[in-house]
């Protein structure tokens, strides 16, 4: 997201969209406040959450990505995790 009060909102929709746990909410990178959050879960109830997040983040046209990595490499997840 492009600013610290989106991420919050979005983090907050898509954790009560579906069952993920949030694993970072990232608030302030570099100039301007971009922000991201990072979530793990069930594949589906992952995609769920986003795109509850992302309909927010969009409607107030701070949305600057979203990915899903629906199976990580074991060595991704010990820099996530």
């Amino acid at each position: 997201m492009f600013s610290v009060a989106t991420a919050i909102v979005t983090a907050d929709t898509a954790a009560k969209a579906a069952d993920v746990d949030l694993i970072e909410i990232r608030l302030g990178i570099g100039i301007g406040g971009k922000s991201f959050i990072t979530m793990t879960g069930d594949v589906a109830a992952v995609k769920a959450a986003v795109d509850a997040g992302v309909v927010i983040a969009s409607e107030k046209g701070m949305l600057v990505e979203k990915v899903i990595i629906p199976s990580a490499h074991k060595e991704l997840t010990q820099w996530i995790l």
